[in-house]
């Protein structure tokens, strides 16, 4: 069955007026009972990190060149944009109502006559912080987006791990002469440890040692302490010497005397006088 050529101008006239569909049907107006919260629908034209970004943005839209801003007409649109903000969210815009704040300065400064001033008092353009500020987060954002580019592991690609099925060579370390030298000194040190040791009974004789002393004193001269006793004889032999030379002293049958504080000591037979004594 086909519409009548009459009815199709108001099926157009209620599909421009509808403000829904529903199921695919216009709807005319909304609902009475629906609700619909203020700050339920935002719509974004341009995304911007911040008041500079903004900058940026209109700058090279309109390409401009960054060094020689026109400050009215960047001024006019940066305020349009803040106005909307302003409309939707207050506290968003609260660092793009201070760059605004910057930008009408920056304009007001460059409309006002300037005197003439002399070369070494001029004052140098006021746009020049604002272009150096630009500059640096146009770099830095470049910067970004370069890392960004990068590939990235869990986002590009994925980490691939292979198990190869062979079997491992152990490599040895070299072994060098130097190695060689320790080993052969370890087993001497070791060796040295187990050695047997071969202890023999030496009889020393006192008397004898007296006698042997006695006789070197016999011509009654002073003899030197050290020169009485023989290094031949080995410490044990040394031992015996002192031991007997103690004796005789105790014996009274030899004088032991010095003439300073840690001048030589001489050794003689003692006398029948000091014998006596």
């Amino acid at each position: 069955m086909n519409m009548p050529l009459d009815l199709a101008p108001a099926e157009t006239a209620r599909e421009a007026a509808a403000v829904a569909r529903l199921y695919g049907e216009p709807m005319l107006e909304l609902p009475k009972d629906l609700y619909i919260p203020p700050d339920a629908l935002e719509v974004f034209l341009e995304a911007f990190e911040g008041p500079l970004d903004l900058l940026l943005y209109l700058i090279r839209k309109s390409n401009i060149d960054i060094l020689d801003i026109p400050m009215a007409p960047l001024t006019v649109q940066y305020l349009a944009y803040v106005e909307a903000m302003r409309a939707t969210n207050l506290e968003l815009a609260a660092d793009y109502l201070l760059m605004a704040a910057m930008l009408l300065e920056i304009k007001s400064r460059m409309l006002l006559p300037r005197p003439p001033r002399e070369a070494e008092g001029e004052e140098g353009d006021p746009r020049a912080e604002l272009v150096r500020r630009l500059v640096e987060y146009e770099q830095m954002k470049q910067a970004a987006a370069r890392l960004d580019a990068l590939p990235r592991v869990e986002r590009d690609f994925e980490w691939v791990s292979v198990f190869v099925a062979e079997k491992v060579v152990e490599r040895l370390p070299e072994l060098t002469l130097h190695d060689l030298q320790h080993a052969w000194l370890k087993i001497m040190r070791k060796a040295r440890l187990n050695q047997h040791h071969r202890v023999q009974r030496e009889e020393l004789s006192v008397r004898e040692h007296m006698t042997e002393i006695l006789r070197k004193l016999s011509d009654g001269a002073f003899v030197v302490f050290d020169t009485l006793f023989d290094p031949k004889l080995g410490p044990a032999g040394l031992v015996v010497s002192f031991l007997a030379m103690l004796e005789l002293v105790k014996e009274k049958l030899v004088q032991v005397t010095q003439n300073d504080a840690f001048a030589p000591i001489y050794v003689k037979l003692a006398d029948a006088s000091t014998e006596h004594a």
